[in-house]
């Protein structure tokens, strides 16, 4: 069975997928590995015991050949007649026999069935081959060992054992090894049973929290056990558990202050629709005096000014909602020029502030429209709080944006919330504003990978520093943007 996925080129290409579970595949890896590792040291074994076995079997031979032809006793036997054990130093040797000139063999009595002898030991009786080793075949289908060393000048003194004994014990050993490699496979078999089952318990304690969370919507962590890849895992999983829940919180949060805060705008909105609904009916009916008339102009005005805030408040919150940018577009920008256009749109907004500007040339790559809403929501609250016909002073320079007001200042009590969604000091509730102005500028700084601090200046007022990241000089960055001051009153 595959999958097929979009491929490079925008082809499907096959991806293979397992019908068996993870647990099953590991069961017959370690099955599998057990296996085959027994096998190879049973065949180890087997190899090694054989050849050691023929290698014993032909030292004894030898050993007990050269002791025999050097035995006195062996020079006063006749040719042709038996070899007594005694003379060869054991029992288990079945032939023993001289073979004479021009290679005629001539069996000790009582040998039994012989080997077929031949060339090789009749090269050593002519003096050829100092000593043979081989392994021939008897008339009746026995095995021998054949070892000949010589005697005398065109005699070799040859000495037969049979292989019959060894080639048993050799197949007994094969039938243990085998047992043992039955019994091995079996015990890696359990053994990587076993191993499954445990090593997949964190596995399988992850796929009941997965299944809860899409069962319940509950984000519990999970138990995590131990410090190896399923724990990291585990830790992984509940990071994310922890993730979803503030996002979830956050949106539960958003919802809450958002209909909190267009609760007001909608209720004004409601009450001022009905006093115009009346004064239209006053004036059809035309009992409407001039005083009613000019209440329907202020009314009219009142509507317009809540609808810009409603609007403003929408795009607001449509701006913290989805957190990041749905199409990003990054440009090479001057944030002098952004800093010049954002006080040009809030000085027309308050034409009684005066805005004092000293803000350096500053190339870097971001996006130009959030970055001037960040500094015209800043600019708007400093001139907000500052007093009629005071001063806005702006320096940037460096990396770091500097915007002062003359205004009352931040209490230390609301230092740590001014950048809070929907949050707005008790000075600031009947003033103009939703609270979510600075929030927008911290969300936009963050995106261009800068900070933004809240704080008071040398004069008592409120005082908000930007830092964003400066890209190294460079003669290209040069030609296009000049190190020149920008200045403006």
């Amino acid at each position: 069975m595959s999958l097929k996925s979009p491929g490079a080129a925008g082809r499907p290409t096959t991806m293979p997928t397992y019908r068996q579970s993870l647990a099953s595949r590991i069961l017959l890896l370690v099955a599998a590995s057990v296996g085959i590792a027994v096998a190879a040291a049973a065949l180890a074994v087997y190899a090694t015991v054989r050849v050691q076995l023929s290698t014993s079997i032909d030292e004894s031979l030898i050993q007990r050949a050269e002791a025999a032809v050097r035995s006195d006793a062996l020079n006063q036997l006749e040719l042709g007649r038996e070899v007594p054990s005694w003379v060869l130093g054991a029992g288990d040797i079945r032939v023993g026999h001289y073979v004479g000139p021009e290679g005629i063999f001539v069996p000790a009595a009582g040998s039994g069935p012989l080997p077929a002898f031949g060339d090789a030991e009749n090269d050593v009786a002519m003096g050829v081959a100092a000593l043979s080793v081989r392994t021939v075949t008897a008339s009746d289908g026995s095995l021998y060992r054949v070892v000949a060393v010589p005697a005398e000048p065109g005699v070799a003194f040859v000495l037969a054992q049979g292989l019959s004994p060894s080639l048993a014990a050799l197949e007994d050993l094969g039938v243990v090894l085998f047992v043992v490699g039955i019994i091995g496979m079996v015990i890696g078999g359990v053994a990587g049973w076993g191993v499954a089952k445990n090593s997949m318990m964190p596995v399988r304690r992850l796929t009941r929290a997965a299944e809860q969370v899409a069962r319940t919507d509950r984000l519990d962590p999970i138990h995590v056990e131990g410090e190896d890849e399923i724990a990291r895992l585990a830790i992984s999983f509940n990071q994310m558990l922890a993730a979803l829940d503030a996002s979830r919180e956050r949106q539960r949060r958003l919802i809450a202050d958002a209909g909190h805060e267009l609760r007001t705008p909608l209720t004004s909105l409601r009450t001022n629709l009905d006093l115009l609904q009346q004064l239209d009916d006053a004036v059809q009916s035309g009992a409407a005096a001039p005083r009613e008339a000019a209440m329907r102009s202020e009314l009219l005005e009142d509507v317009r000014a809540q609808m810009a805030e409603l609007t403003t408040l929408v795009g607001d919150l449509v701006e913290l909602a989805r957190e990041e940018p749905l199409t990003p577009t990054l440009e090479e920008l001057d944030l002098a020029e952004v800093v010049d256009r954002a006080v040009a749109r809030v000085r027309r907004r308050a034409p009684g502030v005066t805005f004092d500007v000293d803000v350096e040339a500053w190339p870097l790559e971001g996006e130009p429209n959030a970055l001037e809403r960040a500094v015209t929501n800043l600019l708007d609250n400093a001139a907000k709080w500052s007093p009629e016909r005071g001063t806005v002073t702006v320096r940037g320079a460096d990396g770091v944006l500097v915007i002062d007001d003359e205004g009352p200042g931040i209490s230390d009590a609301d230092l740590p919330h001014v950048f809070e969604r929907f949050w707005r000091a008790s000075e600031s509730r009947t003033m103009p504003g939703s609270g979510l102005g600075l929030s927008i500028v911290h969300q936009a700084v963050h995106r261009h990978r800068g900070t933004v601090e809240a704080s008071r200046n040398e004069g008592g007022g409120a005082r908000f520093t930007v830092r964003l990241p400066v890209p190294a000089p460079s003669e290209e960055a040069g030609a296009v943007l000049s190190r020149s001051t920008r200045r403006s009153k």
